[in-house]
This record gives C-alpha cells, structure tokens and sequence, in this order.
C-alpha cells in the first residue's frame, strides 16, 4: 500500500478515534462524579444513560446519510451542494425528535421502570432520563453535522465540536451535581442538567462551524427537492434501525447473562466496556472508509473506491493486533484493573483471551459495514447485522449459556463466532461489488 494513501487514511481517522476516545473519557468522568452521590445515584444514571441511547438510536442514522450524499457530491465536484443533505437531515431531525421526545419525556419514569423497577433508583433515575431526553433533537442535528464533516474530508471540525462539549460538560456537572456558584445540588438530575446543555451548546457551535465553512457549499441556502429527501431517507432509516436493535441487543444480552448468575454479569460488563474501547479505531477508520468510498464513487473511479475499503481494512488490522496484544498476554493484568474478585477475574479471563486474540478480524467487518454504509448500501447492511445479531447471535447465546450452561465462555465463545462470520459476510458483500452501482 503506497504512504499516501495510509496518510490519507490516518488524517481522516485519527480526528475521528480521538473525538470517540474522548467520549469514553468523558464518560469515565461523569462516572466517577455521580459516583460520589452513592449507589443509588449511580445505577440511575448508568441505567438511565442507557435508556436515553436506545430512544436516540434512531435520529444517529442520520449521520450515515449526510455522510454518503456529502462523500459522493464531493467526489463530483459538486461543492456548491455538499451541504443539501445536511440541511435536509436537520430538518429531520427537528420533524421526528421533538415529537418522539415529548411523548418519551411523558412516559419517562414508566419506562425507566421496565428496566429497573427498584423504587430509589427509579425516582432518580425516571428525573435524569426526562432531562436528557430534552436533547433528542439536539442530538439527532449533532450526528447530521458529523456525517457532514466527516463526508467532506473536514474531521477535525468534529474532534474541535466534541472537545467543547466535554468540557462544558464537565464544568457543568461540577456546578449542578454538587451545588456550586450559587446553584443549588441538584444531584443525579444536575448531571442530566448538565449533559443537555453541553449537547445543545455542541449544536450552536456546529451552526457556527456551518456558516463559516460550509455557507459556499449551500448550507442553510438550499433544501434537498422530493427525490433527494427520499435518499436521505433511503440511506437513513435504515442505519437508524440498525442503531436501534444493535442497542437493543445489548439489552438483550445482559438479560440473558443476568439469568446465568451476577458475577457472570459483572465479568460481562467489564469484558464489554474493554471491548467497544478497543474497537473504537476500526469504527473511527470505517467512517473513513465510508468518506473515501463515496468521494471516488461520485468521481466514478469504482475499482479505486474497492481498494479504499480493503486500504483502510489493512490499517485496522494493524492497530487492532497491537491493542489486541495487551488482552491475550496480560489479562489478569488488565482486568484487576476493573475487578477486585478473583473469582470474577477467572471468570472473565479466557473470554478476555479470546477477544484479544480474535479482535483484529472483527475489525475488518466493521471496516467494511461503514464502507458500505458511504457506498449507500445501507440497507443491505441493516439487513445483515440485524440478522447476524437477532436470528443467529443472541438465540445462539441464550442456549448456550442458561439452557446448556456453558457461562459466559460459552456465550462469549458465541460472540466471537458471530462476529467473525459476521465479518466474512461483509468482507463478500464488499468484494462483490453490487455497492459500485447504488445511485446517491
């Protein structure tokens, strides 16, 4: 592979991996704060966290829509129109989230209950998912502008967007969590306060960001016609309902390791947590790939868009083996970071083995899901990881584990299996080529 295109590789992706990393960081913060309230604040938030990302599941579609269009007009030298998609993907998002927000906001504690049904937890846990459902628009509006930066060759817009939002959101959570500059302690609700208003704060500075860079490419000037409204839509459905059941499946997941035992679960989380860290360079360099594939599609060069994917698959590879090594080589190591209980430890180590060793392939799969996702294929990628994940996976999972008891190793033995059947099923969707032919 020639230097220039593994820089070109890296300076789109390496944006994109810090602004995912300080987001994992930004959640280990807010952890850590609400963690000093008591258990009862902590599974509120960490429970109602999880809630609220299933209810946005759907609006963070939106990003691989603006993504493909932007990519594609870009590679046709179209400039003048890079930002249509954008402008009609916010439109979107003002159309589905302030309805769905409103009604969510109104059935907050209720759902909050269906998934922990503690009285304690479900008091502040129902007051911290209402507030941050507040920012379903916001959200679904912050993912549009990340598709559209990343789509135009421009990451670093969105790593600059990102860090402004975390430190807002840090300052703010000191402020309403604990009580300071006047406000009163607002508790585990104060973080919700906080995280809101970060997100809206994000939104206005991405506005900014549009005027200035994007106003010759029709930001906020041209709004998509009937046909082009239907690929958005064409393209974002079905990303937003792959979002949608893959946290779904989660949910699924831990149900289903709930009815093996609670150190199985507890080993679970923290094997869970380990891996969506390590894969974040695979999703980051996907997002490439994606923006790649759509720029030489739209310049017509079909067999140089197939090398991009299999470029940025290369690089993946690379990174994953090397935060692969630590997981097969120290595990123990690794997971008495997180886990105080040998048993657990014991438990979560051969699982652990297995990630690290395997993870580099998983890699190529997520690679070439957004590449495909940037060719437009986005349906046929719905189709496949909802079917890998929901009629094979998680079935697979609950026999495996509760019916046969095999634990968590088999269950994670399963996992792997998934995902790297799911990975070779990509990697002959990308090289058949039937993507080459979409019209975006």
């Amino acid at each position: 592979m020639e230097k220039s295109r593994v820089n070109t590789i890296l300076g789109l992706g390496l944006p994109i991996i810090g602004g995912m990393l300080s987001q994992n960081i930004l959640n280990l913060v807010d952890t850590a704060m609400v963690g000093q309230l008591g258990d009862v604040a902590l599974a509120a938030v960490g429970t109602g966290s999880f809630v609220n990302f299933m209810a946005v599941a759907f609006v963070t579609g939106l990003s691989a829509g603006v993504q493909a269009i932007a990519s594609r007009r870009r590679g046709e030298g179209r400039h003048e129109v890079m930002a249509e998609a954008l402008n009609g993907a916010l439109v979107l998002a003002l159309v589905f989230a302030i309805p769905v927000s409103a009604v969510l906001i109104w059935f907050a504690y209720p759902l909050f209950s269906l998934v922990n049904n503690d009285v304690m937890v479900s008091t502040v846990g129902g007051g911290y998912l209402q507030i941050r459902l507040f920012a379903m628009v916001a959200v679904g509006m912050n993912f549009a502008f990340r598709g559209y930066w990343n789509g135009i060759h421009q990451p670093k817009l969105y790593l600059r967007t990102l860090v402004l939002m975390h430190f807002s959101n840090i300052f703010l959570n000191w402020v309403f969590i604990f009580g300071h500059l006047g406000f009163p302690a607002m508790g585990a609700f104060g973080a919700g306060l906080g995280t809101t208003i970060s997100t809206f704060l994000g939104t206005a500075y991405y506005f900014y960001l549009g005027r200035r860079f994007a106003k010759g490419h029709g930001f906020l000037h041209g709004m998509p016609d009937r046909n082009a409204f239907r690929t958005i839509l064409r393209l974002t459905v079905p990303n937003g309902i792959q979002q949608l059941f893959f946290s779904g499946g989660f949910t699924m997941l831990f149900w289903i390791l709930g009815k093996v035992g609670t150190d199985t679960t507890a080993a679970a989380t923290v094997l869970i947590n380990i891996m969506l860290v390590a894969i974040l360079p695979a999703i980051a360099l996907g997002m490439s790939a994606a923006s790649l594939v759509g720029s030489a599609l739209g310049k017509g060069e079909r067999e140089d868009a197939r090398q991009w994917g299999w470029d940025v698959v290369k690089v993946a590879m690379v990174l994953l083996l090397a935060l692969g090594f630590p997981m097969w080589a120290f595990p123990e190591l690794i997971l008495k970071i997180f886990i105080s209980d040998p048993d657990t430890i014991a438990l979560a180590k051969l699982p652990l083995i297995l990630v690290g060793a395997t993870i580099w392939l998983d890699g190529m799969g997520l690679v070439l899901l957004n590449a495909l996702l940037g060719a437009g294929a986005s349906r046929r990628a719905m189709v496949i990881s909802i079917g890998m994940q929901w009629g094979l996976f998680l079935p697979v999972a609950y026999l495996v584990g509760p019916v046969l008891g095999f634990g968590i190793l088999g269950i994670w033995i399963a996992q792997i299996a998934y995902r790297l059947l799911q990975a070779g099923v990509f990697a002959m969707q990308w090289q058949g080529g039937h993507w080459q032919d979409i019209q975006v």
